[in-house]
């Protein structure tokens, strides 16, 4: 069965979470993470994704090219 977006807003709902994490790892293999209101985990957040400076993050980008996008994928709400 696929989780779509809504699923996973009424998981965090159903749970009472208040924030969200979306987690990743660097190229090293350390966690990294953002976090946000639950309110905030529009159906677009899947499909446009969320920008973020890729050159915080060890390994990912140089500040002249750090605008980067992550797209989390529903599949992998818990």
């Amino acid at each position: 069965m696929s989780r779509t977006p809504k699923d996973v807003r009424k998981l965090a709902e159903d749970a009472g979470a208040k924030i969200v994490d979306l987690r990743f790892v660097d190229l090293p293999g350390v966690w990294q993470h953002f976090s946000f209101p639950v309110r905030d985990l529009a159906d677009d957040l899947f499909t446009e994704g969320i920008g973020f400076d890729g050159s915080s993050i060890r390994g990912y980008q140089q500040i002249q090219e750090s605008d980067m996008l992550l797209k989390p994928d529903p599949e992998t709400a818990v």
